[in-house]
């Protein structure tokens, strides 16, 4: 089992602790670092092999996701979830957008904070589904006067579902029966169409952008 290295970024340090000794009893999971600021991080991450960062947004004097495009200009591979009480659409968006794999809520359960390092560990992402299903429905119904963009054929609108879900490639070529690489190719054909380089930026674009072509619901059984 391959061991995920955390780096904790809070600056309340009952909270961070706490959830420190929590995490540490799972056994693929281990607490490389704790930190408080932004610069701190940073240090770390120069010391330390991370795998994901748990990110508080509000850091009192900072703002967490200040992190990411330094992360992005240092090229640190480690991936961003932000652990937070709760943030608006608009800034749910913006985070993705600049390069978070996932945003979990604090009022969740330790068991699905394991499940969500997990999958963002494993090349995924991660929203809360009652706030990414508000999210859907609230930007439904502001776009109800938008022109349609170009459909998505079937394959790649389920590849897109799977990748809102959360679910990794390897996840998705299982739910799909179809090989991993295929399940690349499509992604690709998603970034060109939304015209972004990374998984976040495509949910961004997905729920900001397409939420009444794209994202429409399901047909009912």
């Amino acid at each position: 089992m391959d061991v995920i290295r955390l780096l904790i970024l809070d600056d309340h340090i009952l909270f961070r602790e706490s959830l420190g000794r929590l995490l540490e009893t799972t056994a693929d999971l281990r607490v490389v670092s704790h930190c408080t600021t932004l610069d701190e991080a940073l240090e770390a991450l120069t010391r330390e092999e991370i795998d994901v960062i748990l990110l508080d947004y509000d850091l009192g004097a900072e703002l967490g996701t200040d992190l990411l495009p330094r992360l992005n200009e240092s090229r640190n591979r480690a991936r961003v979830l932000l652990v937070t009480g709760g943030l608006s659409d608009e800034m749910t968006l913006r985070a993705m957008e600049r390069g978070a794999s996932g945003i979990f809520l604090k009022h969740n359960s330790p068991d699905l904070l394991v499940s969500a390092i997990r999958q963002v560990a494993g090349g995924g992402t991660w929203l809360d589904h009652a706030a990414l299903q508000n999210m859907l429905s609230s930007r439904r119904e502001r776009s109800q006067t938008s022109a349609p963009a170009a459909p998505l054929k079937p394959r790649q609108t389920a590849v897109l579902r799977g990748i809102l879900d959360g679910l990794a490639n390897k996840e998705i070529a299982a739910k799909l029966d179809i090989s991993e690489s295929s399940v690349k190719s499509v992604i690709q054909e998603l970034f060109h169409k939304a015209g972004v380089r990374t998984r976040s930026q495509l949910v961004r674009i997905a729920i900001e952008k397409h939420t009444t072509d794209w994202l429409k619901p399901l047909p009912k059984d």
